[in-house]
């Protein structure tokens, strides 16, 4: 019989995935992790995966990684904002502490596999878009070691969300799951990233709106409380259209605003890529934020970066966040916008 570690969070997803997989004969062991210091949300949690694991019949370990999470993940977070980029902290989380540490632990304890509840497949070799599209949680999975898909399953991945609320409401023990609101996207952000950021910085030092030839053309309230697109939250002496954040100038403390045209790009360059392929040169599409679609480009690969030239254009591409190459459904890899 193989044992798989499955990572229970709580939720319906993790829940589930648990209990499919001990109906398919696994020998099953669960792990919650304590990642930040929000204490109430964890008692709350535990509890669940208490119920579960007590429902399964299935031992259960509870991991303190508090300390990884802050210096591989949190402060991050806040550096990179700090930088005046928009960082991805669950696409770190992911390689660092899911599929880093959880992989270590369930190697620890002889597990054959490690299981979670995302929405996502593989062949083995490479991660595969979910059958829920809606729901395909790839693009946050692209980063992780490709030494480790072998080892991990997905039982949600050939599953659509509509379909597991069904099923676990017709488990007596396991309704509660089915009617629970969703998490948070980002864990430790309770109501706003501002406030995250604010526990460790100033973020209301008020500061120069430009324009794309440096002429000072307003105020805003603090460089940090803008994302690239962002059209609201700054005032303009004069502007007859939307203005649109297309840059971020944090040594100046300076937002630069423009039309809408100003925000189209052509070309992306990535940073730090990870890739499950050792093509140098190819065509694929690219996602450049996690609800758009792909679109078609031409990339070439030199040395850790990856230069990208598109069949149309991006509006609002955001620095610090993640690029993902996917061809028929498949990631081919990718990197961080720079």
């Amino acid at each position: 019989m193989k044992k798989v570690l499955i990572g229970l969070s709580g939720g319906i997803d993790s829940t589930y995935s648990a209990y499919l997989l001990k109906k398919r004969g696994y020998q099953v062991e669960g792990l919650y992790l304590k990642l930040h210091g929000r204490e109430e949300y964890f008692r709350e949690n535990i509890e669940k995966v208490e119920k579960v694991a007590k429902f399964l019949d299935i031992p259960l370990h509870i991991l303190d990684l508090q300390d990884e999470f802050s210096k591989k993940v949190y402060r991050p977070f806040v550096d990179t904002y700090i930088e005046g980029k928009t960082p991805n902290p669950c696409v770190v989380c992911n390689r660092e502490i899911k599929f880093g540490e959880m992989l270590k632990f369930a190697e620890k304890i002889g597990a054959d596999y490690l299981a979670t509840g995302h929405y996502v497949r593989h062949d083995g070799k490479f991660l595969l878009e979910a059958k829920d599209s809606s729901k395909d949680q790839s693009y946050f999975l692209f980063y992780i070691n490709r030494e480790a898909v072998p080892k991990l399953l997905f039982p949600l991945g050939d599953y659509l969300k509509s379909e597991i609320k069904e099923e676990i409401s017709k488990i007596p023990e396991l309704t509660q799951f089915a009617t629970q609101k969703e998490s948070n996207e980002i864990c430790f952000v309770e109501k706003s990233y501002i406030d995250v950021i604010g526990k460790h910085h100033n973020t209301d030092i008020e500061g120069e709106v430009v324009n794309s030839k440096g002429e000072i053309i307003g105020k805003h309230r603090g460089y940090m409380h803008y994302t690239i697109g962002k059209r609201r939250g700054f005032t303009l002496k004069v502007a007859h259209e939307p203005h649109y954040v297309i840059d971020i100038i944090p040594e100046r403390n300076q937002i630069v605003v423009g039309k809408r045209e100003e925000l189209a790009r052509w070309k992306v360059s990535l940073e730090n890529l990870n890739m499950f392929i050792d093509d140098r040169e190819f065509e694929a599409n690219v996602k450049l934020r996690y609800r758009s679609r792909g679109l078609r480009c031409k990339v070439q690969i030199l040395d850790n970066r990856a230069e990208i030239e598109l069949f149309e254009p991006i509006y609002g591409l955001a620095k610090g966040q993640a690029g993902v190459f996917y061809r028929d459904g498949k990631v081919l890899g990718g990197g961080w916008i720079t």
